[in-house]
């Protein structure tokens, strides 16, 4: 069990979300897994019931765990935190991008996106990365302008740009 854990609040959608994350890495062939659950009775969370509301519910993807909390309509999800999903090949970035816009999810710009339930997701190949990172600044300029002008990341693009001639 990791020492971390991230917390996702939702308004009565902890159990759905938690169960559309684990289905669609499970489908990208990457682990996930449901954990335990907490349910709430008539009195509330001090009185679990087994045929109560969920208001938590443990998951884990690709090693991360996360706990989905049913914590109401107090607060609502924004780009300024967003999950990051490394992806070997445009394979990939294709599966986790249809995967996660599924039931209503929202494309953005530079390889990212809201899932339905209002998570943003960065759908990021490796190699974006590396290239970026690359110590000829020219190159890895090229990248990120190309970057700039995306919606879903394009791998071919990418490497087009990355290869072009000074």
């Amino acid at each position: 069990m990791s020492k971390l854990m991230t917390c996702l609040w939702f308004d009565g959608q902890a159990e759905e979300a938690a169960n559309f994350y684990v289905d669609t890495f499970k489908a990208c062939g990457r682990e996930a897994s449901l954990g335990e659950t907490l349910r709430i009775g008539e009195a509330g969370p001090s009185q679990p019931t087994p045929d109560g509301k969920i208001l938590t519910i443990d998951f884990t993807l690709d090693g991360q765990d996360f706990l989905g909390l049913n914590g109401g309509s107090d607060f609502q999800f924004t780009p300024a935190i967003s999950l990051l999903v490394r992806c070997r090949d445009q394979a990939e970035v294709d599966a986790f991008w249809d995967g996660l816009q599924a039931g209503g999810g929202k494309p953005m710009e530079c390889g990212w996106l809201t899932d339905r339930f209002g998570v943003a997701w960065q759908i990021t190949p490796t190699i974006l990365l590396e290239m970026s990172r690359d110590a000829d600044m020219e190159r890895a300029g090229r990248v990120m302008r190309a970057m700039m002008t995306m919606t879903k990341l394009d791998v071919a693009g990418l490497k087009a740009a990355y290869d072009a001639p000074s």
